[in-house]
């Protein structure tokens, strides 16, 4: 219906709204924040659209999977305020933040596999005494080719949480601690800052280990395929929007 919309002449805005299954209040409110251009007024004072916001409404419905709708409205603004460098920018940044997070997955994927390869990266641990079901921080620092201080300084980011063993204090870290060093010592050779390692870690811990998280790669791998394929879908709606604003100036 959207489409048949296009072919008429003026429009109220309760055609506009239910030919996108709209309110006639969010038609109102998105001419309010710059989506669609200003709208032509009656002698009474009713708003009157016309084809082009039709497309307009189109493209901006269209973008708002891919970029969000922060970034739909800044782009949509950005248009038909005659500042198309501006939209083109802001449509960049988002593919270039989806690329960004299809690297983030290829280096968690990557990571993983590493971990996974029998014995990779696994010394013999050393005894201890007091916690033999872990490590001692120093033992752990060798082991991945780091200092101590770099252990202690993941555990304030989050990305380890050892124990402390009752006798002397001192941090041991268990399987699952040992686990979560490791992916976050190869996240760290990657370049990857420890903020977006640590919600990585923690998708690890609620999977319950390393196996599990296949699904939610998975997953994530189907959510970044349906992104850019929705980025496309949005450039598609714009450009018939960018050109039908050509037409008619």
């Amino acid at each position: 219906m959207a489409h048949d919309l296009q072919s008429r002449g003026k429009l109220r805005p309760v055609d506009l709204a239910r030919g996108h299954g709209l309110s006639t209040q969010a038609v109102r409110n998105y001419e309010e924040a710059g989506i669609l251009p200003a709208a032509d007024r009656t002698a009474h004072g009713y708003r009157t659209y016309t084809p082009l916001h039709a497309r307009a409404l189109d493209a901006f419905l269209a973008l708002l999977p891919g970029h969000g709708h922060r970034t739909a409205t800044s782009v949509m603004r950005a248009v038909n305020e005659g500042a198309t460098g501006e939209a083109f920018r802001l449509i960049d940044e988002s593919h270039a933040q989806l690329l960004d997070d299809r690297r983030t997955l290829e280096a968690v994927e990557g990571a993983l596999r590493e971990l996974g390869r029998p014995g990779a990266g696994v010394a013999a641990a050393p005894a201890v005494t007091s916690a033999s079901a872990g490590r001692f921080v120093g033992p752990l620092a060798r082991e991945l080719g780091i200092r101590p201080a770099t252990l202690r300084k993941w555990e304030r980011a989050g990305l380890v949480r050892p124990s402390r063993d009752p006798l002397t204090g001192y941090r041991v870290y268990g399987e699952a601690d040992v686990r979560d060093a490791k992916l976050a010592h190869q996240l760290r050779r990657g370049g990857y800052p420890l903020a977006r390692i640590a919600p990585v870690i923690e998708q690890v811990r609620s999977a319950g280990g390393l196996e599990p998280l296949e699904s939610t790669l998975r997953d994530w791998h189907d959510r970044l395929s349906a992104r850019g394929r929705a980025l496309l879908a949005g450039a598609a709606e714009l450009e018939a929007y960018l050109r039908a604003r050509e037409e008619q100036a």
